[in-house]
């Protein structure tokens, strides 16, 4: 997401009760930025298609327009790249990569050998994402680059600098794989065979083996030796191959296919399969590995649940699919058993720290980890999955918000800063939303006495879902601030009280701080409060997501004033119930009495009336019909007869 634009703060996730369908993948980014950079350093023009449209594919496409490469759009998702030959026409720039790691790492490698005079920078996290291994190994080749910053991480100035490639250059492995692909892609500038040496253990070298395989298509081919050496040899040249195709993002493939072991399935992702170079297609074995059923195709993969129904906890060395790991931290929250994923230490140096920030959101959710260096176990929770009220934190990292969507199958969750997946997927929450199936609702919303409670109440006893009395959580609210001495006037101290609510839903009885107050909050008095606190937006926000709250498998079913408009607008049913103001005057007259209240039926009259025109006329959430909600008229129906017309609509509606 572009600075300029207004970031969506949060989504709320519904909880889901199925998933299936089938995903058209996006491409991958690992290939869209390699396929650029090569298509930009070859001799020729080069056709891509399949590219990815996302914000790190738009930084690599900004720098080389920057640096003098023409590229022209050739339709949806492709472009026409001339390529330069290995020497960029700009010779002095500024590039901002923003948080770009394979754009940042490569083009550090191919400017410092392309002679020029650049500085590097991005945001505040590329800062703090290290560099230094790869700058020392360009050093070695006589690469001079200067840190503007923090020895060791961006930004960077690169300088002019007489280049010595040829002979043997080292550089870890352990720390990021894009160290040594940025290399090995800027190595054929030097036109002489140069030996790289890897230190250490090579961490996710399915990557490694994606650049090897775009160099390739590219006409240089890489001698390996042993795993640990990589060689280029003498008078290597990038060569377009006139056209080439991105594949789908396999690390994208991953939420997909999870959300066909948990939602049942079948959930099929196109785009990816057996011929794919990518590692991350083997997040489907660790799945397998899990219980899931899974079918693999040449250019497809499908997943469905375990026949068994549940998912099993594995221990795994998650080195080959570093991305994709993540997601098996979060379906392992539905796992028999701990998870546990080792050889993870590439975690720590990505967008954020994702074993510290994986660690602290699973917890919100109610599981029980352990971390190390590089590791994480999860303990799934015994009693359920939590839906913390601050929500999911993202840490502006695309791939915690889409691993954290899957939380959604066992309760709804709030993603804060959904735009974050703009990187590499910006579509993506509505092509989750095309797979997966929420839990159903019945949305029964009405004036004031209208008796949409009682029918609410009876529609979900026969349909054995969850009720919930949403008016309960606003008087509730307006009985807690006459407690408290709070006058419902007070929209910001109401809106404290409202999110801190202490409640309790019994079978037939309501408890507010530990006490039982089913009777209190029926009074006029309160009645009366709670129409008032309603009216204000910050309440209204404040229990927004605590209604949300009791959408829980297998279905809801809700009344209020705004079920169906506002909290619950995908509900599968909405019904809008009403009756003649005088008749639900006289409801709440025989209510009061048959409770040993006093009562009068014109104040009762009257104080409908006026409530009706307040709920009406409120700035947020009015009380009106919805366009798709069944109208309900009850002045002259039974009880009995109003929920055999509910739930004849209902089946309808299934």
């Amino acid at each position: 997401m572009r600075a300029t634009e207004k970031k969506q703060a949060f989504i709320d996730l519904p909880a889901l009760c199925s998933a299936s369908g089938v995903v058209r993948l996006p491409g991958s980014k690992s290939l869209s930025n390699r396929l650029l950079l090569l298509s930009a350093l070859s001799a020729g023009e080069t056709e891509i298609s399949g590219l990815l449209a996302s914000d790190d594919t738009a930084r690599m496409l900004d720098a080389l327009r920057i640096l003098g490469v023409r590229i022209e759009p050739q339709g949806k998702q492709a472009v026409r790249v001339q390529g330069v030959g290995g020497r960029f026409p700009v010779r002095k720039a500024a590039l901002f990569l923003g948080n770009a790691g394979t754009a940042f790492r490569s083009l550090t490698a191919v400017l410092a050998l392309a002679g020029g005079d650049y500085t590097l920078s991005g945001v505040p996290r590329m800062h703090e994402r290290p560099i230094g291994d790869l700058v020392d190994g360009l050093r070695r080749l006589g690469a001079r680059i200067d840190y503007l910053g923090n020895e060791n991480y961006p930004p960077l100035a690169i300088r002019p600098a007489t280049i010595r490639p040829g002979g043997s250059v080292q550089i870890r492995g352990d720390v990021s794989s894009q160290f040594l692909s940025g290399l090995l892609m800027a190595l054929p500038l030097g036109g002489v065979e140069t030996a790289v040496e890897v230190v250490g253990e090579l961490i996710s070298r399915p990557y490694v083996e994606i650049t090897l395989d775009v160099m390739a298509r590219f006409g240089v081919d890489v001698i390996r030796e042993n795993g640990r050496r990589f060689v280029v040899p003498a008078g290597s040249a990038y060569r377009s191959p006139g056209r080439v195709r991105v594949e789908g993002d396999a690390s994208s493939a991953s939420y997909f296919l999870a959300l066909g072991a948990l939602g049942g399935g079948p959930v099929r992702v196109e785009g990816v399969g057996a011929d794919s170079v990518q590692g991350d297609v083997r997040f489907a074995e660790a799945l397998a590995r899990m219980g899931a059923r899974i079918d693999v195709g040449d250019r497809a993969i499908t997943a469905r649940a375990p026949a068994s129904g549940r998912l099993r906890g594995i221990d795994l060395d998650a080195n080959a699919i570093p991305d994709a790991a993540m997601t098996l931290a979060t379906t392992a929250l539905f796992a028999e058993g701990a998870t546990t994923l080792r050889n993870i230490a590439s975690w720590r140096v990505k967008e954020t720290d994702r074993i510290a920030a994986m660690a602290a959101e699973l917890e919100k959710l109610g599981a029980a980890v352990d971390a190390g260096k590089d590791w994480l176990r999860i303990h799934p929770p015994s009693d359920g999955l939590c839906s913390p009220p601050e929500g999911i934190d993202t840490y502006e990292d695309h791939r915690m918000a889409m691993c954290f969507s899957l939380a959604a199958f066992g309760a709804p969750v709030r993603i804060n800063d959904p735009g974050c997946v703009a990187k590499t997927f910006p579509d993506y929450f509505a092509r989750f939303a095309e797979v997966t199936r929420a839990v159903p609702v019945i949305a029964i919303d009405g004036p004031s006495a209208s008796g949409k409670g009682t029918v609410a109440a009876r529609v979900a006893a026969a349909l054995g879902w969850h009720y919930l009395d949403s008016g309960a959580l606003y008087r509730l609210t307006a009985l807690a601030a006459q407690r408290a001495g709070v006058a419902w006037e007070d929209e910001q101290a109401l809106a404290v009280i409202a999110a801190r609510l202490d409640v309790r839903f019994g079978a037939d009885s309501v408890w507010l701080a530990g006490e039982p107050v089913s009777a209190a909050i029926r009074s006029e008095a309160i009645s009366a409060g709670a129409s008032r606190v309603a009216a204000w937006p910050a309440v209204r926000e404040a229990l927004l997501f605590r209604q949300r709250l009791f959408r829980r498998v297998p279905g809801l079913v809700t009344d209020g004033r705004d079920m169906g408009s506002v909290v619950f607008p995908d509900a599968q049913t909405k019904i809008f119930l009403t009756a003649r103001v005088e008749v639900r005057a006289q409801r709440r007259y025989r209510q009061l009495r048959e409770n040993g209240m006093s009562a009068s039926i014109q104040p009762i009259l009257q104080d409908l009336r006026e409530r009706d025109e307040r709920d009406s006329q409120r700035p947020v959430a009015p009380l009106r019909q919805s366009e798709d909600a069944y109208l309900l008229d009850t002045s002259d129906l039974t009880i009995e007869q109003a929920v055999e017309k509910v739930l004849a609509w209902h089946g309808q509606a299934v």
